[in-house]
């Protein structure tokens, strides 16, 4: 049965922790993992912009002796109406060894997945962020030393792909997680998302908490997480009344002053400093955003390796 990485929704604590310390054994000797993937061949099938995501994935298999495929499909014949997703994944199965899917619709990355003989990765959809979440994890521990009894606190729009991934990793792997946004239904977490992870947490001795206060959600915390206040899905005519309802949520000095004093910031960017947060904390001694930027590439790389070998 091909594998496939879905959202992290989909992983056990087991397969979550497999997938951070092979990245963190390949980011300590990534000279022995140079030609394990000799000759496999990536499609990057990406509707939605990237710079991260796109050039971590080209690396890795690069740097394992593979090969990328750039496909952005603005002319694909599936994005003009012209194909079936069924037909595209049937077709790039007798092409490529795996596709890395940075689509819109969760929906459409698993119809994908269904109708694929190679593994698929999900590079992001409006659901999900599970690449972007190992990488996190992966920095976590290395600074921390740990998952038990820590508290991350995420601030600002969470209706989108990596506070229900941070969710989902958080609850299973026993790290508090603290949602501190507006109480309006378009910038909560979705439902589901919280009933599920609350159920997780529990049973991992674990909480999650939704705030509508700022200082509520970050008091304590050992990790202070923020994201863009504009995802890619988001109109550009819609930033002057989101940045007006998102400001008490941004992460500045006197907020983080609140977290614990060995509390570390972290982002998954493109970060606009002035906007979810200031210069001073994202360029800071807390920041260790670059490092969990630098991450990504060692994830990337165990998950092809997880999931092609």
């Amino acid at each position: 049965m091909v594998k496939h990485l879905i959202g992290i929704r989909d992983l056990s604590k087991k397969e979550i922790m497999d997938f951070i310390n092979l990245s963190i054994k390949i980011k300590k000797n990534p000279k022995k993992y140079s030609n394990s993937l000799f000759e496999k061949t990536l499609l990057l099938f990406f509707e939605q912009p990237s710079l991260r995501t796109e050039i971590s994935f080209e690396t890795a298999i690069f740097q394992m002796g593979g090969e990328a495929i750039d496909y952005h499909t603005e002319n694909s014949p599936w994005k003009i109406g012209k194909e079936s997703l069924e037909d595209v994944a049937k077709v790039i199965s007798e092409y490529c060894d795996v596709a890395a899917l940075r689509i819109n619709s969760n929906e459409d990355l698993i119809k994908f997945s269904k109708n694929s003989k190679i593994p698929i990765i999900n590079a992001m959809t409006s659901f999900e962020h599970p690449c972007q979440i190992i990488g996190d994890l992966v920095t976590i521990l290395e600074v921390k030393k740990r998952f038990q009894n820590l508290t991350l606190a995420y601030l600002g729009d969470s209706n989108n792909n990596v506070t229900h991934s941070l969710m989902y990793g958080c609850s299973k792997l026993g790290i508090n997680i603290n949602i501190g946004c507006p109480k309006l239904k378009e910038f909560m977490p979705q439902e589901k998302v919280v009933k599920e992870c609350k159920k997780i947490a529990k049973s991992n001795k674990c909480s999650v908490n939704i705030f509508y206060n700022a200082v509520d959600a970050v008091k304590n915390s050992e990790i202070v997480y923020s994201d863009s206040w504009m995802s890619y899905r988001i109109p550009k005519e819609e930033k002057p009344r989101r940045v007006k309802i998102l400001k008490n949520f941004q992460v500045n000095k006197k907020l983080i002053e609140h977290a614990k004093k060995n509390a570390i910031f972290m982002h998954c960017l493109p970060a606009l400093r002035g906007e979810e947060v200031t210069k001073d904390v994202i360029d800071g001694k807390q920041s260790v955003v670059f490092q969990q930027a630098g991450n990504r590439l060692h994830s990337e790389k165990a998950i092809l390796l997880k999931l092609l070998k």
